[in-house]
């Protein structure tokens, strides 16, 4: 057995610093979904992550697989999704287990219309409170956490129409 690896007080203060930052980042993101487009954060990952699939369509497990989600936690959200004709799912005809979840027309323009927003809020929240070397070197943090976390980084950027504006409305963050 290993001796534990106690935290430093200046690291236990760091940790403490990060780990609030990224929880009310979090809550304040979460916040203004629910306040300005009426959808819970999960929801809207979701709708992004279909967003951009080809054909906006995804196995189940490969969703719950990109969402970090239980298989149970994930068809709950879809159910949801489908009651509000953001999402509909369609069976698997190789695997009678499997089904795909679909974002229809309807949800994109959910996503749409949420996408300003929330982008606003990610920019005023986290990128305008950083220079340009922090910004880079969170991105270089992160994917050094993601591949501690045993997970390869995810580098997504959107695709931009020629007038500018993100073609799948995404904000990854």
């Amino acid at each position: 057995m290993s001796e534990t690896r106690w935290l430093t007080d200046h690291e236990q203060q760091i940790w403490r610093s990060f780990l609030s930052a990224t929880l009310g980042l979090t809550d304040a993101l979460a916040r203004q979904l629910q306040r300005e487009a009426g959808m819970p954060h999960a929801y809207y990952e979701i709708l992004v992550a279909l967003s951009e699939a080809p054909d906006r369509t995804l196995r189940m497990s490969e969703l719950a697989g990109i969402r970090g989600s239980s298989r149970s936690r994930l068809s709950h959200a879809i159910a949801r999704l489908e009651e509000a004709g953001w999402v509909r799912r369609r069976g698997c005809p190789t695997d009678k287990r499997g089904s795909y979840a679909i974002l229809t027309d309807k949800g994109f323009a959910a996503l749409e219309s949420a996408a300003p927003g929330h982008v606003t809020e990610v920019r005023e929240k986290l990128f305008d409170q950083l220079t340009p070397e922090q910004v880079e070197q969170l991105g270089e943090i992160s994917m050094a956490i993601q591949r501690g976390l045993g997970g390869a980084p995810q580098l997504t950027c959107p695709n931009l129409t020629a007038n500018g504006r993100a073609q799948t409305a995404d904000t990854r963050h």
